[in-house]
């Protein structure tokens, strides 16, 4: 008599199967447990343990409070004197795409007027948004401009959410980064709905300031990158 395959690795081979096939695509959620349970007919201790073996062999990975996914190669993402994000995201073999949340002008902070070497008071042209790779979200970002200098910047970026182009129409047509700090947080709530991922998930922080080819600071931003979803890598261009 042929032994009967252990009901568990039946329901782990069939959710390897859609996973290939697709059905649950790099950083899908899965169903969950309840809903895959009444799907095979067997209870959630069943489904627990197929889960445990897929996620053994890195197929799937939990998030506490968020579910079940299907693993994702992280992005490498270059820091350097140069750093252009769709540029970065098309060198790793990904489509990018940025959302924009806000696009406003107000009184720059203390840190963005150091940054930016700005007189106290000094208005400030503020852009946020979501970057994307593959129509997913990767980081949250919020990059403070001289309202001086970069005057009708929000209109360009309203238009097309590049910086760079953005900066080009506003007579910046070159710019590097002068300094990068970079530091791990936990996710807030806020966060973690952008970046669907877990509250207190953990995320790395990057604080940039970029100049023109005089030195002149250009632009100060932040951004927050889903830990699992980035490699932040160091490069000399």
């Amino acid at each position: 008599m042929t032994p009967r395959t252990p009901i568990w690795k039946a329901i782990a081979a069939s959710i390897r199967h859609d996973i290939a096939e697709g059905i649950y695509g790099a950083g899908d959620k899965l169903p969950t447990e309840a809903a895959l349970a009444q799907r095979f007919g067997v209870n959630r201790h069943t489904v627990r343990h197929a889960i445990a073996a897929l996620a053994e062999e890195s197929l799937v990975h939990s998030r506490r409070g968020a579910g079940v996914f299907v693993a994702t190669t992280p992005t490498d993402y270059p820091i350097g004197r140069r750093v252009r994000f769709h540029q970065n995201l098309r060198a790793a073999g990904r489509s990018p795409a940025k959302k924009v949340l806000l696009l406003e002008t107000r009184t720059a902070s203390a840190s963005e007027a150091e940054a930016l070497q700005l007189p106290y008071g000094a208005q400030v042209h503020v852009y946020e948004g979501l970057s994307l790779a593959e129509g997913r979200p990767i980081a949250l970002f919020r990059s403070a401009f001289p309202a001086t200098r970069c005057t009708g910047i929000l209109e360009h970026l309203g238009n097309n959410p590049s910086v760079t182009e953005a900066l080009a129409k506003c007579g910046v047509h070159d710019y590097t980064r002068a300094s990068t700090r970079v530091n791990a947080k936990l996710a807030t709530a806020t966060q973690a709905l952008h970046l669907q991922i877990a509250e207190h998930a953990p995320i790395l922080r990057t604080i940039g300031v970029n100049i023109e080819p005089d030195g002149t600071p250009i632009e100060v931003g932040r951004t927050w990158f889903a830990g699992d979803k980035v490699t932040l890598t160091l490069s000399d261009t």
